[in-house]
C-alpha cells in the first residue's frame, strides 16, 4: 500500500528534502515579491470594480467620487504598509500581528487576531479564484459557464503547487504576477498615452448603456453612507499587507530589512496600478452595477439575464488595447492567472500561522510538522478544504463572497497596530539615549496613527457590509475563536494530567504483581509466538485465554493444548452471544478489581499480510480488542506480530536471504549445487 500511495505522491510534490535543507527554501525579494504580495497586487483586477459597483447604486452621477475614493484607499495603503515595515523590524518571527498582539494586548487579543486572520485567509483564496474565474470568462465563456466546477479545480491545482515547496511554487508563480504587473502598467501608459498626447477617444464596450439607479438623487446621510461603503469595498486592495509580517522568516538574510523593503515595493505598485485602473475606468466611460441584467440599459432596454458583466479590468483592457488584439488576450490571460496565483498570499499565511498557534496549542499539533517538502502540508490541505466548502456555497460569486472580505484583516490591522503602540511605550520607559528615543517616537506615531485609520475603516466595514455578508465573517471567527479555546483547553487539562510529580505517586510506584494473559483462538503459529514472547518476559503470573464461541473449535483446542503439553494454563470463557470482546474485557476488569495494585498484560498475537485488499479477508478482532483494552486503566496490551510472505517486512527478508552470498563469494563465484570438478588427469 506504502508504494502504491509514495509514486503518486512524488510525481505530485516531489522528491522529500531532508530537515537540513530548510535553508534552501529561503526566498530572496524577487520571489518573495509574488509569493507574499500577489494578493495585493492582484487585487487591483476587483477592487476599483467594487468601487463603481457600490457607487452605480446611485447612478452614473456618483462615479465622479470615484476618484476621492480612490485617494483615501491609497492614504490608507500607504499608513498600513509604513506601520507593517515597523511590525517586521521589532517581529521578525513569523507571528506576525498575533504574535503583536498576544505579546502587548494579551492571548485574547492574540488569538481574536488569529482568528479573524484565519477566515480572512479561507476568503482570500475563495475570493481570488472566483474573481480569476470571472476574468478568464471574459475571454472563455466555458469557464464562466462552470465557474464553481473551475473554481474548485484551481483551488486542487494551487494546492498541488504549494505541497511542493515555498520556494518552488514562488518560482512557478514569479513569471505570471510579474507578467500581469507589467500589462497593467502598459495599459496605464498607453491608454494616458492615446488619450493625453494622441487625444484619442477611448470607449469600455459599455460606454453607450445607462445605469438605472436604484436610489437616485441621495443627498446628506445617505449619500455619506454609500461613499463610506464604496470606500470600503475599495479598501479589498489592502487584502494581504499582512502576510509579508507573518511570512518573515521565509525571507533570506537580512530577513527584516528584505521583508521591508518588499512591504514598499508592494505598497507602491498596488497603489499605481490602482489608481491608474480607477483613471482608465472614468476615462474610458466604464459601467458597472450591482444587478446589472435589470440596471444596465442598452438601447432603452434592460441587458437581461443573458448579459455577462465582464470586471473593469478586462473593459478598460478593450477600450485601450482593442478587443480580441494580442495585449488585450495576454493581459485577460495574465489578470485571470495572478488572480488564481493571488490565492497563494493565504496559502503561505495560513499555514505558517497554524503551524505558530498549534504550537502554542491552539491548533491540533498535526499542523505544526512540516511535510515532505518542508512546508506547512496540514495546514496547507485544511486551507484548501475549506475555500472548497466556501466557493461550493456560493457558487464562485464574487460580488457576494468580497461581502465577507476584509472584515478579519481590518480587526487584525486595528490590534496589530494597538499592539504596537504599546510595545514602543514599552521599550521608551528604558530607553534614553536621544537618537533612538525619536526614531521609537516616529514609529510609535506612525503605528498610532495606523491604529486609528484602521480603527476607523474597521467600523465602516461593519456599519456598511454587516447586512450584505459581514456577519457570517464575524460567525466564523467566533467558531475559530471557540474552538482554539477549547483545543487549549483539552492540551492543558492533558499536559496538567501527565505531568510528573516531584514525590512518587501511585503511577509511580512499582506495581505488586504483572498478570500477564495471551489471547488464544487457534493454536497456530502466530499463537506459539506469543505464548514464546509472553514467557521470554517472565511475567508473575501467565496464563492464556480463549473465548468459546464454537464448542466444536473449543473441544479440539483444548485437546491439541494437552497433546503439545504447553505449561502455560488455558482459561476458556463461555460467550452464548458469540461476542469475543466484552467477555475479555469484563475478565480483565475483574482481575483488576480483586488486584487494584496488579498490572495485566495482555498480548494479543496477529498475523501482518501485505496487501490492502488482504485485510478485507480477515477479522478484525485484534484492532477492536486493543481499541477497548485502551480505555482500561492498570492494562498494557502487546501486539504480537506475525508476518506472512505476502507482508512488505517477509518479502524483504526474503529477498535479503535470496541475495546473500558467503564471504568471498563475490570473488571466486558463486557455488552451484550439484556440480562436480571434472576429473583432471594426473
Amino acid at each position: 500500500m506504502s508504494k502504491l500511495t509514495d509514486l503518486p505522491k512524488r510525481i505530485l510534490i516531489g522528491r522529500a528534502l531532508r530537515s537540513d535543507k530548510l535553508g534552501e527554501t529561503l526566498l530572496p525579494k524577487r520571489i518573495a515579491l509574488p509569493v507574499f504580495a500577489s494578493d495585493p497586487l492582484s487585487s487591483v483586477a476587483y477592487a476599483p470594480g467594487e468601487v463603481l459597483l457600490v457607487l452605480s447604486v446611485a447612478g452614473v452621477s456618483a462615479y465622479h467620487f470615484s476618484p476621492w475614493i480612490a485617494a483615501a484607499v491609497v492614504v490608507l495603503m500607504f499608513t498600513v504598509v509604513a506601520s507593517y515595515r515597523q511590525n517586521v523590524r521589532a517581529y521578525p518571527s513569523g507571528g506576525g500581528d498575533y504574535e503583536v498582539a498576544t505579546t502587548n494586548l494579551g492571548p485574547k487579543a492574540g488569538l481574536t487576531v488569529a482568528s479573524a486572520l484565519l477566515v480572512d485567509y479561507v476568503l482570500t483564496v475563495a475570493v481570488s479564484i472566483s474573481s480569476g474565474v470571472e476574468n478568464l470568462g471574459s475571454a472563455i465563456p466555458f469557464v464562466v459557464e462552470h465557474k464553481t466546477f473551475c473554481a474548485i479545480g484551481a483551488i486542487v491545482l494551487l494546492t498541488l503547487m504549494n505541497l511542493r515547496g515555498v520556494k518552488e511554487s514562488g518560482k512557478l508563480f514569479a513569471i505570471p504576477t510579474y507578467l500581469f504587473v507589467a500589462g497593467v502598467f502598459l495599459m496605464i501608459l498607453w491608454g494616458a498615452f492615446r488619450g493625453l498626447i494622441l487625444g484619442d477617444t477611448m470607449h469600455a464596450p459599455t460606454s453607450d448603456f445607462e445605469i438605472k439607479p436604484e436610489h437616485e438623487g441621495l443627498a446628506g446621510f445617505a449619500l455619506v453612507f454609500l461613499l463610506l461603503r464604496a470606500f470600503s469595498s475599495g479598501c479589498a486592495a489592502l487584502t494581504g499587507v499582512e502576510a509579508i509580517s507573518n511570512g518573515v522568516p521565509a525571507f533570506r538574510k537580512p530577513k527584516s530589512r528584505n521583508a521591508a523593503t518588499t512591504l514598499a515595493l508592494m505598497g507602491l505598485l498596488a497603489v499605481t496600478m490602482f489608481c491608474g485602473i480607477i483613471g482608465l475606468a472614468l476615462a474610458t466611460d466604464v459601467k458597472m452595477a450591482e444587478n446589472p441584467a435589470v440596471d444596465l440599459i442598452r438601447d432603452g432596454v434592460p441587458v437581461g439575464a443573458d448579459f455577462t458583466q465582464d470586471p473593469v479590468i478586462a473593459q478598460v483592457a478593450e477600450a485601450v488595447f482593442g478587443h480580441g488584439s494580442f495585449l488585450f488576450m495576454v493581459l485577460a490571460a495574465a489578470t485571470a492567472l495572478v488572480l488564481f496565483l493571488a490565492a497563494n498570499t493565504a496559502y503561505n499565511g495560513f499555514p505558517l500561522l497554524g503551524s505558530i498557534l498549534a504550537q502554542d496549542r491552539y491548533l491540533p499539533r498535526q499542523l505544526h510538522t512540516r511535510g515532505d517538502r518542508l512546508a506547512f502540508s496540514n495546514g496547507i490541505v485544511l486551507l484548501a478544504g475549506a475555500a472548497i466548502l466556501l466557493v461550493w456555497i456560493y457558487g464562485a460569486d464574487s460580488t457576494h463572497l468580497i461581502q465577507l472580505y476584509i472584515v478579519g484583516v481590518f480587526v487584525s490591522f486595528t490590534l496589530s497596530q494597538t499592539g504596537m503602540v504599546r510595545h514602543w511605550n514599552r521599550l521608551l520607559v528604558d530607553v534614553r539615549d536621544p537618537a533612538r528615543r525619536r526614531h521609537m517616537i516616529r514609529s510609535r506615531a506612525i503605528n498610532a496613527f495606523g491604529a486609528f485609520f484602521c480603527g476607523v475603516v474597521l467600523v465602516i466595514v461593519l456599519a456598511t457590509k454587516f447586512t450584505h455578508g459581514a456577519w457570517v465573517a464575524l460567525l466564523g471567527m467566533v467558531i475559530f475563536y471557540g474552538t482554539m479555546t477549547a483545543i487549549r483547553k483539552h492540551y492543558d487539562r492533558v499536559a496538567a494530567e501527565i505531568a510528573a510529580d516531584e514525590t512518587p505517586a501511585d503511577e509511580s510506584v512499582r506495581p505488586s504483581r504483572v498478570h500477564a494473559i495471551v489471547l488464544v483462538s487457534k493454536l497456530h503459529r502466530p499463537t506459539l509466538r506469543a505464548l514464546a514472547y509472553a514467557q521470554l518476559v517472565r511475567a508473575d503470573q501467565l496464563e492464556a485465554l480463549s473465548i468459546s464461541v464454537d464448542p466444536d473449535e473449543t473441544k479440539a483446542l483444548r485437546e491439541d493444548w494437552e497433546r503439545r503439553a504447553i505449561n502455560v494454563p488455558l482459561k476458556i470463557l463461555d460467550s452464548p452471544y458469540r461476542e469475543v470482546t466484552r467477555p475479555v474485557i469484563e475478565y480483565v476488569k475483574g482481575l483488576r478489581r480483586q488486584s487494584p495494585r496488579d498490572v495485566i498484560s495482555v498480548y494479543i498475537p496477529e498475523y501482518v499480510v501485505g496487501h490492502w485488499y488482504e485485510h478485507l479477508l480477515h477479522n478484525q478482532s485484534a484492532l477492536r480488542l486493543k481499541g477497548r483494552l485502551l480505555f482500561t486503566p492498570g492494562v498494557m496490551v502487546t501486539s504480537v506480530p506475525y508476518q506472512l510472505q505476502s507482508s512488505e517486512a517477509a518479502k524483504k527478508r526474503a529477498r535479503k536471504r535470496a541475495d546473500w552470498n558467503a564471504p568471498g563469494s563475490v570473488r571466486r563465484g558463486p557455488v552451484e549445487r550439484g556440480h562436480k570438478e571434472p576429473n583432471r588427469k594426473g
